[in-house]
């Protein structure tokens, strides 16, 4: 494990609190594909971990590395590199909101449109499995979300927020943000949140409502060679 739960926090979840998601192979760790692209490499990575995340990804896969800054192997092409950043909790104001609603599987249907229309980040059809997730409806429709992704030991990241552009200014994804901190605080966790780099206005929002940033990091990816040994 790293020194801190947020270092590798993919790997903390996985043999943490969402241990039982893990698919591994040696030291590899990842979510279902239908769950969540990310994925556990050890710390110190070696040959044999390489060759561990060639198999479980297979031949000519795109295998993400969120977080990872070392080299990659000979023969592996990188096809993905984002800079980002890494906020927590100092001091937000957390509360519940009275018109948010606890969203599920039934209305998986609906979270996908919105997130194929906002484009927040990766959400599949099981990533609702991973924790908490609040909607708000108008009208029965689904206008905002947010929920809670990556779960590290004793912190929970929020994740997945987005708002309908008709219904963006009105304080939606604060107030949802705020809500979803609100449930992660009642558990004696801490929130966190991962965002690009470039994506000035999100990390200003975060700042004000009281995220102070704790690191920069990377969202990557490599291509595994087609060469490699399933």
């Amino acid at each position: 494990m790293s020194a801190h739960p947020l270092d590798n926090p993919a790997l903390g979840a996985l043999t943490g609190p969402h241990a039982h998601f893990a698919e591994r192979r040696g030291r590899v760790l990842r979510y279902p594909l239908d769950v969540s692209p990310w994925l556990a490499l050890p710390d110190d990575p070696g040959a044999d971990d390489w060759a561990d995340l060639a198999a479980l990804v297979g031949p000519g896969g795109d295998a993400p590395l969120a977080g990872y800054t070392g080299q990659t192997p000979d023969g592996w092409e990188v096809t993905l590199s984002i800079e980002g950043v890494q906020l927590v909790d100092d001091g937000i104001a957390a509360a519940p909101d009275p018109e948010a609603v606890r969203l599920g599987a039934a209305d998986v249907p609906e979270m996908l449109d919105l997130v194929e229309r906002t484009r927040p980040g990766p959400f599949l059809p099981r990533t609702v499995e991973l924790g908490t997730y609040l909607g708000i409806r108008r009208n029965g429709a689904l206008i905002a979300m947010a929920g809670e992704r990556l779960h590290p030991p004793g912190w929970t990241e929020i994740s997945a927020v987005c708002t309908d552009p008709d219904f963006r200014g009105e304080g939606l994804a604060t107030r949802l943000i705020l809500a979803v901190a609100h449930g992660i605080r009642e558990r004696g966790e801490t929130p966190f949140l991962h965002t690009a780099a470039s994506n000035t206005n999100a990390i200003r929002l975060y700042q004000s409502l009281g995220f102070r940033l704790r690191r920069n990091t990377l969202f990557s990816a490599a291509r595994v060679p087609e060469h490699a040994e399933a």
